[in-house]
C-alpha cells in the first residue's frame, strides 16, 4: 500500500463528463425541434387570442 492509487476525483470527473454529454444531447434537441415548439406555441397563443 505505499503506493495506493487517489481516485477519490475519478468519480467527479466522470460524472461531469456525463452531465456535459446530456447538455449536448438537450442542446441538439432543442435546436432540432426549437422551431417546431415554437410553432405550436405560436398556433396556442393565436387562438387563445381569438377568445
Amino acid at each position: 500500500m505505499l503506493f495506493a492509487p487517489k481516485e477519490k476525483g475519478q468519480g467527479l470527473v466522470e460524472y461531469a463528463l456525463i452531465l456535459v454529454l446530456v447538455a449536448i444531447v438537450v442542446i441538439a434537441v432543442l435546436m432540432v425541434l426549437g422551431p417546431t415548439i415554437g410553432n405550436v406555441f405560436s398556433k396556442v397563443n393565436t387562438s387563445l387570442s381569438g377568445v
